[in-house]
């Protein structure tokens, strides 16, 4: 079974074309800057070296159709008919309440994403047009969808209950719904398997550190709580977000500062983090060389609030979970950031985490052991594939 996984943004199409059978990805690239002046358009596989070309794309119908004629392309192309994209599956971001799986895409899965477009009005819409470009261009093959907050829809209600007056949620459906949570369910399941163990039986904490970042706390291989909540803004110091802060913040640089709610809300989400806090940049590429080769003070000071506060998540769901098995890194930062690894593991000897040194150092594009032998926790750096995982749940929705 070939799949083409789709994720579809406001203006672009990221894709991988996925053998499922073997795991191996035939073709990957995106388009970029659709319904602009100029848009962009990747393309890449095994024999075909990386390219962009400058053209307009008008819309994501017309993106999808370079990313299929790109795929049948006699000389760089990966198939030789159509009918060899046997599905789709789309990364899709909100269903409010109403999935905790994977999706065939129906009309009615449709219409809830219209509902939830208010929970996610940068993600959803542009999902709906990726299922749309699909359905025009290829009305006979079969979507399937995996939602960001599916997989967190196993939190008790005391986990994901806000302390406001009950009909907020009642009517208005505010609560901690969650994101990343493909990724977090992915590594949680490649941790398990590298450990030879049932993931039924293990306590998992899982950090998805990149721009964007969320830390969950997994107990069975069911997520209990996680760090964000009703949108992306709330839990972990990100790139460019605040994460946790006192609530009355944005009250009082309305009411005292004479800021607007756009401005507020621009200086939350993009202005903030490790960006605000460091006056550097939001890339922890730049923050790591500024710390190791300039002992940058504002780098070091944004580097030791960001770990601290991912120290304090991983305390609170050790007691959440009465306990912890295995400890997972993720994601860009949590993958590529030895010094950041080191920094949130030190003085966790009481929680039973001891991290090796040596091994922590190490780059590789596998899963590494970080942990020492004595540590009682299991430390893992697996890197994370949301798009094979998004092919796999297509696959078993399809093969069910």
């Amino acid at each position: 079974m070939k799949i083409l996984v789709l994720n579809c943004g406001s203006s672009s199409i990221k894709y991988q074309f996925i053998d499922i059978e073997t795991r191996h990805v035939l073709a990957d690239g995106i388009a970029e800057k659709i319904g602009e002046d100029i848009a962009l358009f990747t393309y890449k596989s095994e024999k075909f070296t990386k390219k962009k070309r400058e053209m307009v794309i008008e819309n994501h119908e017309q993106g999808l159709q370079l990313i299929i004629d790109s795929l049948l392309d006699s000389v760089n192309g990966v198939i030789g008919d159509k009918s060899e994209i046997d599905a789709v599956g789309h990364r899709l971001v909100h269903a409010g309440e109403h999935y905790s799986d994977a999706v065939v895409v129906t009309d009615h899965v449709v219409e809830v994403m219209r509902e939830c477009i208010s929970l996610a009005p940068l993600h959803n819409p542009a999902n709906l047009k990726g299922i749309a470009a699909v359905k025009a261009n290829m009305p006979d093959v079969p979507q399937c969808g995996v939602f960001d907050t599916a997989f967190h829809q196993t939190m008790p209600s005391h986990a994901y209950l806000y302390p406001l007056p009950l009909d907020f949620y009642k009517v208005n459906k505010i609560r901690r719904y969650g994101f990343h949570g493909t990724s977090h369910k992915y590594v949680s399941m490649r941790a398990a398997e590298y450990l030879n163990k049932d993931i039924a039986g293990l306590k998992i904490i899982t950090c998805h550190l990149g721009n964007g970042a969320s830390i969950t706390a997994i107990d069975g291989g069911r997520s209990i709580d996680t760090s964000m909540g009703l949108t992306p803004l709330e839990g972990l110091m990100m790139g460019t977000r605040c994460g946790d802060i006192d609530p009355a913040l944005p009250i009082h640089m309305q009411q005292n500062m004479g800021l607007g709610v756009d401005e507020v809300n621009g200086i939350l989400n993009k202005r903030s983090g490790m960006l605000g806090l460091s006056q550097i940049s939001n890339d922890m590429r730049e923050i790591e060389d500024q710390v190791l080769l300039h002992s940058n003070p504002a780098a070091i000071l944004a580097l030791d609030v960001y770990c601290y506060r991912i120290k304090k998540y991983i305390g609170s769901y050790f007691a959440a979970m009465n306990g912890l098995d295995v400890m997972v890194f993720t994601g860009g930062v949590g993958e590529n950031m030895p010094i950041m690894r080191e920094q949130v593991c030190q003085n966790m000897n009481a929680l039973g985490i001891r991290l090796d040194p040596e091994a922590n150092a190490k780059f590789s594009s596998e899963i590494e052991l970080l942990s020492t032998p004595d540590s009682r926790v299991t430390v893992l750096k697996v890197p994370t594939n949301e798009e094979l995982m998004i092919a796999l749940e297509t696959k078993r929705l399809l093969s069910s």
